[in-house]
């Protein structure tokens, strides 16, 4: 019997899953898709400290800064600094007098930002200054503030902490959903179907955590309690490169903040905020979507029309439940709840709301309530200094050392960023098979090593699982020229028959087009990718 099932691979669930297993606890975790496939996989990617959320939700604003400085030292290869320009338009005393009154606001965000998230000091800007460092700037900007938050592989930060609770005796599964639960003397008892096989398993635990983010609803009718969301739909849009190494803060025509952002090889424009009342499973994005954030970046840079759109993303927020607030005044705080206290159902508890950010804090919050319906002593938690796996190398340095007669500067550095200090066990595959240090996805690039050290190593199942690995197929083609590259290199390891991996290929190409559908905007488009489908379908 387990002392604790957490169900939810998101960066909540997973955190808990860390926090339990290093405290002593025998966790298991079970994820009904893979680690960072939902909501986590799907968010703006930034550990921020929540500067729009100083007004309403100042504790919420110092959670984030709080948990941002840990979250940079426990997996510094997995983050960077993002530079963000604020433009302001107008002229005369009453345009002097709001941009004065930004940068007190920025101000006042620095006393959590600087010391606690390791963040810079604000600048103010003249015109010429600020198109010195975005020369794309609209003719009618005059001014500009300039703050940064830290940008993160969101994916790879699930997977690290599922793969550390692993590493601390954790049973961890993906693609392993619960499909019924009975409860009898003080015991959980979970029959958990694997989705790629079918097969069943079974799991007891004394107590279940509900981690499961947009399904919280789903997932505690199954498990006898009721939890209410006001789940926020969230759209992204994907340029096929970086335009600029700086992010630009634009206000859409509703007055909502939004940006493009620098993000690994691409841009990144984001993003919606609507109540969404469908499944959580199969997330729609619109034209309209498209077009209020494209509209919106462009009263502040003109040109973004000119880029081309690869793709787009959706995720559901699993925002707390408020009436008569409008999405973006909802808070993005947390909150554990114990079932015995409120529904007088024993050993339940339900993690709702919170944010990336703050993720590790709220995986600390729901291991000390877990803790405590256990009947177990307080123990202290040390997620926030004991690196993820990787996370114990803070520079570069090493594995340049290491790697420079197998494979270029650029790539070993891209290799640290992935896995830190494990890329060293990338790199002795390559000593020992030379011929897996090819480039399979040259948009990123990604090795023929990582996929293999993905299946050994990281628990990838499917060609989705390699991607949120890896980022294989996240580039400008989308994987296009590499996903039936994957697909081989799966269906060698992993002896998948010829049914099994043209249904693999298969689905690479639907995600593809479902990734790429809402920005294909002209027929040419339109034909061009139905073709590559066609060619895709025919093999």
């Amino acid at each position: 019997i387990f002392d604790v099932a957490v169900v939810g691979g998101g960066a909540g669930g997973c955190g808990v899953a860390r926090d339990c297993a290093m405290r002593g606890l025998r966790p298991v975790l079970l994820e009904k898709e893979d680690f960072g496939a939902g909501a986590t996989g799907g968010s703006s990617g930034m550990i921020h400290g929540g500067l729009r959320y100083l007004l309403n939700d100042v504790k919420t604003t110092r959670k984030s800064c709080l948990d941002s400085g840990y979250i940079q030292k426990i997996c510094p290869n997995l983050l960077w600094r993002i530079p963000l320009l604020m433009p302001l338009t107008g002229t005369g005393l009453g345009a002097a007098f709001f941009a004065s009154l930004v940068e007190t606001y920025l101000e006042a965000y620095e006393r959590f930002a600087v010391p606690l998230k390791n963040g810079r000091p604000h600048a103010r800007l003249n015109a010429e200054e600020a198109r010195r460092i975005e020369p794309g700037l609209a003719p009618r900007v005059t001014r500009a503030l300039t703050f940064d938050e830290w940008g993160i592989d969101a994916n790879r930060l699930c997977l690290l902490n599922a793969l550390s609770a692993r590493e601390h005796g954790a049973t961890v599964r993906n693609h392993a959903q619960v499909v019924a639960l009975r409860r009898s003397d003080g015991v959980s008892r979970l029959d958990v179907r694997d989705t790629l096989t079918g097969t069943h398993e079974s799991f007891a635990a004394r107590v279940v955590v509900n981690a499961t983010g947009p399904w919280l609803p789903r997932m505690a009718g199954a498990l006898g309690v009721q939890v209410r969301i006001r789940p926020g739909k969230g759209v992204h849009l994907v340029l096929e490169r970086r335009i600029a190494n700086v992010g630009v803060v634009a206000t859409a025509v509703d007055g909502r903040q939004i940006f493009i952002l620098p993000h690994d090889n691409y841009s990144l424009i984001g993003t919606t905020d609507d109540d969404y009342y469908g499944d959580p499973d199969d997330i729609p994005v619109t034209e309209d979507e498209v077009e209020y954030l494209l509209e919106g970046i462009e009263s502040m840079l003109p040109g973004i029309r000119r880029h081309r759109l690869s793709a787009t993303w959706a995720a559901v927020r699993p925002t707390m439940y408020e009436w008569g607030k409008t999405e973006d005044a909802l808070s993005r705080d947390h909150e554990v709840i114990d079932h015995a206290t409120r529904d007088r159902v024993e050993g339940i508890l339900s993690v709702v709301g919170g944010k990336l950010a703050a993720y590790r804090l709220m995986a600390e919050e729901a291991t000390d309530a877990v803790l405590k319906k256990l009947g177990r002593p307080p123990v202290a938690c040390r997620t926030h200094v004991e690196p993820l796996p990787g996370g114990d190398l803070a520079t570069p340095d090493a594995i340049l050392d290491a790697g420079r007669e197998l494979l270029d500067r650029p790539t070993l550095l891209r290799l640290w960023a992935r896995y830190g200090s494990r890329a060293g066990q990338v790199l002795d595959r390559i000593r020992q098979e030379p011929a897996q240090g090819r480039v399979v996805c040259a948009c990123e690039p990604v090795l023929e090593a990582e996929v293999h050290h993905g299946v050994e190593q990281e628990l990838a199942r499917t060609p989705g699982d390699v991607r949120r690995r890896t980022r294989m197929g996240t580039g400008a083609c989308q994987g296009l020229d590499c996903g039936d590259e994957t697909v081989a290199i799966l269906r060698a390891r992993l002896k998948w028959d010829r049914d099994t991996a043209r249904a693999m290929a298969a689905g690479v190409r639907d995600e593809r087009w479902k990734r790429r559908r809402p920005v294909l905007l002209d027929g040419a488009s339109l034909a061009q990718e139905e073709l590559a489908r066609g060619a895709g379908r025919g093999r």
